[in-house]
C-alpha cells in the first residue's frame, strides 16, 4: 500500500504552511481564537498560568522554555491561553485598590486610579513598548541568514506581561507594606528603601525582557538589552545622593490625577 501521510515541508520561518492550514494560523486567526477563549473560563489553564507567575520570581527562564515548547507544537510563540492575562488583571486590580486604600483615597478616587493603572500604566505603556521592541527586534536583532523569521507582536507583548508582573508585585503588593511607616517619611531610610524597591523592581523588568529575546533563536545580540541596566543603577546612585524619594514622587502624582 502506499503511504497515506504526506510530508509537509516547513520554511525556515515560523512555519510554511499547507494552503488548506494557512488560514488558520495567520494573526487575525491566532488573534480571534485567543479572544474567543477570553470568553470561556474553563477553557482556561489558570493553573498552568499560576505555575508561570510563580516561575517569573523563582527561575523566569523555565516559562521562556515553555514558550519554546509552544512553537514546536502550535507553531507559534506567543500565548494561545489568556489566563496569565485574566489572572494578571485580577492581581493589578486588587494590589491598585489596596494602593488607594493606603492612600487614603476614597471610593471614586480609587476607581479612577484604577482605570489609569490599568488602560495607562497597564495597557497602553505595554502596546507602546511591545510595538517597540516588535520593531526594533525584527528590524536590528534577526540574524541575516534567517531573514524568515521575525518576532511575533503578540510574543513581544507576551514578554511584557511577563516582565511587568513582578514589577507589579514588588511595587503595587511589597511596597504597601512600607509606604506609610517607612517610605514616605522625610528620612534616609525612607527613601533608600523605597528606591531599592524600584531598581529590584525595574531590573527584573529589564532582565526578564532580556530573556524573552534571547529565548528566541533566530535573534543575535540580545546581550543589548541589559544595556539600560547601568543606566538604572546610575540614577539610583544620584537618586540617594539627591534624596529623591520616586515612590513619594508616585504617589502624589497619583493623587493628582485622581483628583
Amino acid at each position: 500500500m502506499l503511504p497515506t501521510t504526506l510530508s509537509s515541508p516547513r520554511g525556515q520561518g515560523n512555519g510554511a504552511l499547507s494552503p488548506r492550514d494557512a488560514a488558520r494560523h495567520t494573526a487575525g486567526a491566532k488573534r480571534y481564537k485567543y479572544l474567543r477563549r477570553l470568553l470561556h473560563f474553563r477553557q482556561m489553564d489558570f493553573e498552568f498560568a499560576l505555575w508561570q507567575m510563580l516561575y517569573l520570581f523563582t527561575s523566569p527562564q523555565r516559562v521562556y522554555r515553555n514558550f519554546h515548547y509552544r512553537k514546536q507544537t502550535k507553531d507559534q510563540w506567543a500565548r494561545d491561553d489568556p489566563a496569565f492575562l485574566v489572572l494578571l488583571s485580577i492581581w493589578l486590580c486588587v494590589s491598585t485598590v489596596g494602593f488607594g486604600f493606603v492612600l487614603d483615597m476614597g471610593f471614586f478616587e480609587t476607581i479612577k486610579l484604577l482605570l489609569w493603572v490599568v488602560f495607562i500604566d497597564c495597557v497602553g505603556v505595554g502596546l507602546l513598548i511591545a510595538t517597540l521592541m516588535w520593531f526594533i527586534s525584527n528590524k536590528y536583532l534577526v540574524k541575516q541568514q534567517n531573514r524568515d523569521y521575525d518576532v511575533e507582536w503578540g510574543y513581544a507583548f507576551d514578554v511584557h506581561l511577563n516582565a511587568f508582573y513582578p514589577l507589579l508585585v514588588i511595587l503595587h503588593f511589597i511596597q504597601l507594606f512600607f509606604i506609610n511607616y517607612v517610605i514616605i517619611s522625610d528620612s534616609v531610610i525612607g527613601y533608600f528603601v523605597g528606591n531599592t524597591l524600584w531598581l529590584i523592581a525595574i531590573g527584573y523588568y529589564i532582565y526578564v525582557t532580556f530573556l524573552g529575546y534571547s529565548a528566541l533563536p533566530f535573534l543575535k545580540n540580545t546581550a543589548i538589552l541589559l544595556y539600560p541596566f547601568a543606566l538604572l543603577i546610575m540614577l539610583y546612585l544620584i537618586s540617594l545622593a539627591c534624596g529623591w524619594n520616586f515612590t513619594k514622587m508616585l504617589c502624589t502624582f497619583y493623587k493628582y490625577r485622581v483628583k
